[in-house]
């Protein structure tokens, strides 16, 4: 897709920037790929450098609810230092790559209801603006993608998937928020779980793999919360009998009392963290794990990506705006809509 925008923070007859994306699904860790197109104005403009964001839309927990908006996660200078005549058309070719924790947006081409995009800034003499988006797709690393199989595979159903502000610990987490994929387990644990949620967190060394069960209560014990910790490596995927591996990971967690224990299938290095900025942002009474379940979601199936095909209507992208750091864009999203209609 193409997204251009007339620099009118800059002023009437400034440049024109057109941001396009390499076409196709990019993967965790992997390259992005594209070019930044400039139309230079009614006069010369010194560019001192273009920048590219990625953002996501996350949510927040908070005491009066919770709260959504949008979060710029890396950012990329490619380009800058140059004098743009009048009327004069230049294209800059950037290839930068994603962090290893950048969530998957679709499973088998299916979207899963997250929101990612690369936004372009260019400062241009002193002033900076920040353009429209373009939507970016991930889709997962081959661990990720056999480990959702496997879950399709034993008949959990995907009922939802989000971005949630915060920490997950013990864990070498990286990036400011992580993702959860909820899932409805199948009959042989549905007396015991009411849910199950799955987080992936890469790194150049494996997977981590996060398993958290909403555990039903008993007649003299209440519900409760149960999370368990798995590695495994980017090699040799191809070769794991993952139907049988990730059911042994839910069994543990279903049998677990603890409220954390800890699996290794590989070793993991975990990596440096970022610290996570201040946000601000919209407000939603809906507790998070009431407000993503979508009617006739719950489903099992042969295979996730049957499953997520079957719900994709029901987690479609809902596209809002939100918080970035100290600054509210809440109209970032929502100009998608209007560049769609300049491709």
């Amino acid at each position: 897709m193409v997204f251009k925008r007339l620099l009118g923070a800059i002023g009437v007859g400034a440049p024109s920037v057109d941001t396009v994306l390499d076409g196709g699904a990019v993967r965790p860790g992997g390259s992005l790929s594209g070019q930044v197109h400039l139309e230079g104005g009614s006069a010369a403009f010194d560019i001192e450098h273009i920048t590219l964001e990625l953002v996501a839309r996350v949510e927040a927990e908070h005491d009066d609810g919770e709260r959504e908006g949008a979060l710029v996660f890396d950012r990329f200078t490619v380009g800058g230092g140059f004098r743009l005549a009048e009327g004069e058309r230049r294209s800059v070719p950037f290839t930068v790559r994603l962090p290893w924790e950048t969530p998957i947006t679709e499973l088998y081409g299916q979207p899963l209801g997250i929101v990612l995009g690369v936004r372009t800034e260019l400062a241009v003499t002193g002033a900076k603006d920040k353009g429209d988006l373009d939507p970016l797709r991930v889709e997962p690393l081959p661990a990720q993608e056999a480990i959702l199989e496997a879950l399709g595979q034993l008949g959990y159903g995907f009922t939802s998937a989000d971005l949630e502000l915060g920490h997950i610990h013990g864990t070498g987490q990286t990036l400011p928020f992580y993702q959860e994929i909820e899932l409805t387990p199948p009959p042989q644990y549905a007396h015991a779980v009411n849910e199950i949620e799955v987080t992936f967190l890469a790194s150049p060394a494996g997977l981590e793999v996060v398993l958290e069960a909403d555990k039903r209560g008993g007649m003299f014990t209440g519900g409760h919360d149960v999370v368990n910790r798995f590695t495994v490596g980017h090699d040799g995927v191809a070769h794991v009998d993952w139907n049988a591996q990730v059911d042994a990971w839910v069994r543990q967690l279903v049998d677990s009392h603890g409220a954390h224990t800890t699996g290794y299938a590989a070793p993991y290095a975990p990596h440096d963290g970022h610290a996570a900025p201040h946000f601000d942002a919209h407000h939603h009474d809906n507790h998070h794990h009431d407000s993503h379940h979508h009617e006739g979601g719950h489903r099992s199936g042969p295979s996730t990506g049957a499953v997520v095909a079957g719900v994709a209507a029901g987690a479609a992208v809902g596209v809002v705006g939100g918080f970035v750091a100290a600054e509210v864009i809440d109209e970032v999203f929502d100009d998608e809509d209007e560049g769609d209609d300049e491709d």
